[in-house]
């Protein structure tokens, strides 16, 4: 058993939909049914109706759901009993981040900030982008940082949750650089030579953000996908041994770019760039209802209002 089968239980009860469930949990469809089938064969029932439309939960579902919200809630409250002994981690900032911005925006950006702030504490967990909007919900986590684009916008009741936005970042295609200079692989390709292509897991973030560029796309696009990742660097790091074209967050390729050993593989395509720009945004939990706030959180996320509010060109 795992618990992660019981959350993705609740969320089916609740959008009676695998689909949406599965987008919302930010794994693919097929996984999504397998953690459902697995939790079924664990209980040893079947607890959910799949001959009717939207989908409902049979009579031991019903049971199951009432049990792994209570479950679930006392899970949360232990977990909360236990991060309010840890009074020695007072100082330290815990951050939750996708792994596409942990190893690329954030280092450069604490720099940054510790620069201007001054010196502070922080942990960084690096998860998926569920994962990671999960430790703040939950509250294991005192600040989150997420890419964010209105066509995917997170799940987050902004009653509950603030946000600052922290700039933005072009999503674009990219290719190792042939002998010339050139890339080794562009858009749009042809029907008789299609470009092996290197995506994101279905469930990613990035990756339905990729998904909606290539359907906007004004001319047809020959791909051929070869290899799939829900993490940047995974694609990064195929893409620089020459196996293929991957769309990659600015942040993550400005030294490859500069080096010359990746190059940007797409133009616009009928007057349409092959590109899309996305936030960068800092959440946090209201302090009225916040869990554990910590003074340093509280003064580094003030600190950081007063940036982004600040007239351009000036620091407060």
């Amino acid at each position: 058993m795992e618990t992660r089968w019981l959350e993705d239980f609740v969320s089916l009860a609740e959008t009676r939909s695998f689909s949406r469930s599965a987008q919302l949990r930010h794994v693919t469809q097929p996984a999504f049914s397998r953690r459902i089938q697995a939790l079924e064969a664990w209980a040893g029932v079947e607890l959910v109706d799949r001959s009717s439309y939207p989908t409902r939960l049979t009579p031991a579902g019903q049971t199951v759901l009432a049990q792994a919200l209570e479950i679930i809630g006392n899970l949360q409250a232990t977990r909360n009993l236990l991060r309010g002994h840890q009074n020695q981690t007072q100082d330290m900032v815990e951050f939750a981040v996708p792994h596409s911005l942990a190893f690329t925006f954030f280092p450069h950006w604490v720099m940054d900030l510790r620069q201007r702030f001054g010196a502070f504490k922080s942990r960084l967990v690096g998860l998926n982008v569920h994962d990671a909007v999960m430790q703040l919900t939950e509250g294991s986590c005192d600040l989150l940082i997420v890419y964010h684009h209105a066509t995917q916008p997170l799940q987050l009741n902004p009653e509950r949750y603030e946000m600052i936005s922290l700039g933005s970042e072009i999503l674009a295609p990219y290719a190792k650089a042939d002998g010339d200079g050139r890339p080794l692989f562009s858009l749009p390709g042809r029907s008789h030579e299609r470009v092996p292509f290197l995506a994101y897991s279905s469930g990613a973030y990035l990756g339905r953000l990729v998904d909606l560029l290539l359907k906007q796309a004004g001319e047809p696009l020959y791909l051929d996908p070869i290899y799939e990742t829900d993490m940047a660097d995974g694609l990064k790091a195929m893409a620089l041994e020459g196996h293929g074209l991957a769309f990659l967050p600015g942040s993550s390729v400005k030294h490859e770019v500069r080096a010359r050993r990746l190059i940007p593989a797409g133009s616009a395509l009928a007057g349409k760039p092959m590109e899309v720009a996305i936030e960068i945004r800092l959440y946090r939990e209201r302090p009225e209802l916040a869990r554990h706030p910590k003074p340093a959180a509280l003064a580094l996320w003030e600190f950081l209002r007063a940036q982004a509010t600040a007239p351009a060109g000036h620091h407060a």
